[in-house]
């Protein structure tokens, strides 16, 4: 069996109602209409896709096909996903490749294995659980009041637990973060994200009241290009650190993470940010050796499939980004997400369907 197509399909986005942001001066918005899907296929018919839906996305995606991935992969055995995640890291050296667009092809060709095999790939993958709970990752609200209102409606949702990303200024913040525990009582797992927002200064003193707060982890108070300053802040907070999400290197520079021993709770991994599937699975196994979580960033279907196969992973992230919660339609009234059960990643082949994501992943999810 051979490569013999490579291909991308324009797919429309809608915009976000109403649109939301990670912290101050940080959107979570992606534009209208800017999505992409990388389709792959075989002279034996098997098949495989990959939703690429970032800012960019379908200039970059057709950018990178028809410079890069279709001389790389036709021809090419679709079932020798090891070989071909390498020879991706060897393109990377020169064209650095943008960190989201790096796991496409390797989503592509698991997805087309299972459904060759008529299996979802988690099941390809091993296989560890049929369901999960789901935290609530809210983004970011007017005031310490609409936080608590919507942490309230997590909870009577089922949500098992609740993620703060806040405004980025570390005195407010902790101020919000010991109002919440306050508000839930002890028993709620908390954890925070701060996307970057911080200097290690500032990241101590909010670690400080995560600490005092008993929160579950501390996610990405820096940006993560200094290990170092991971280190040092390890050193000074009580509460456990989650690590390495946008870092480049997928496993490798996890382990340097977990070497100095900033990983204090774990790693993240995801297909998004972190090589594809291949590359989540390398890290979230790197993370066990060392007794470490490996927490799947993000909730689309990929990572759906990667908390199923997953062991050392605790929740499944449900986002949450309006002051009226509506529940995502696969987590249950018990707050829990139920494996997949459709064949491959349960993206659809009908691009024709395809021209509002929203509808393109409700196919999908199925």
């Amino acid at each position: 069996m051979k490569i013999t197509h490579v291909q991308v399909h324009r797919v429309g986005v809608p915009a976000a109602d109403p649109p939301f942001s990670w912290r101050d001066g940080l959107s979570g918005s992606a534009p209208v209409g800017d999505g992409a899907v990388l389709h792959i296929g075989t002279d034996a018919g098997a098949e495989g896709v990959a939703l690429f839906a970032r800012p960019g996305a379908a200039a970059m995606l057709e950018d990178l096909v028809d410079r890069v991935f279709r001389e790389e992969l036709l021809g090419q055995d679709p079932l020798q996903r090891e070989w071909l995640w390498h020879r991706v890291w060897e393109v990377d050296r020169i064209q650095e490749l943008p960190l989201p667009a790096f796991g496409l092809v390797d989503t592509a060709l698991w997805d087309l294995a299972g459904r060759m095999n008529d299996q979802p790939v988690w099941q390809l993958l091993g296989g560890f659980r049929t369901e999960i709970p789901a935290y609530a990752s809210t983004s970011t609200f007017a005031s310490t009041e609409e936080f608590l209102h919507v942490a309230d409606q997590c909870l009577a949702a089922g949500y098992r637990g609740i993620k703060l990303h806040a405004w980025g200024d570390a005195r407010r913040d902790a101020a919000l973060c010991l109002a919440l525990r306050e508000h839930v009582g002890p028993d709620v797992p908390l954890m925070y994200d701060g996307s970057a927002g911080f200097d290690l200064p500032d990241a101590i003193h909010l670690g400080r009241a995560l600490t005092e707060a008993s929160y579950l982890w501390y996610e990405e108070p820096m940006r993560e290009f200094s290990i170092t300053a991971y280190q040092r802040l390890a050193e000074s907070v009580g509460v456990p650190l989650l690590v390495a999400e946008t870092s480049d290197g997928a496993h490798m520079n996890s382990a340097d993470f977990i070497n100095a021993g900033a990983a204090t709770f774990g790693v993240r991994v995801g297909t998004t940010l972190r090589g594809g599937i291949t590359g989540a699975m390398r890290t979230a196994h790197l993370a066990d050796a060392y007794r470490l979580r490996a927490e799947v960033h993000g909730s689309d279907i990929p990572n759906h499939h990667l908390c199923m196969a997953i062991s050392n992973t605790t929740y499944y992230e449900s986002l949450v980004t309006a002051t009226t919660v509506v529940r995502e339609r696969h987590v249950d009234d018990h707050g829990l997400v139920h494996a997949p059960t459709g064949p491959g990643i349960a993206l659809p082949l009908d691009y024709a369907y395809g021209k509002e994501l929203s509808r393109f992943v409700e196919s999908a999810a199925g």
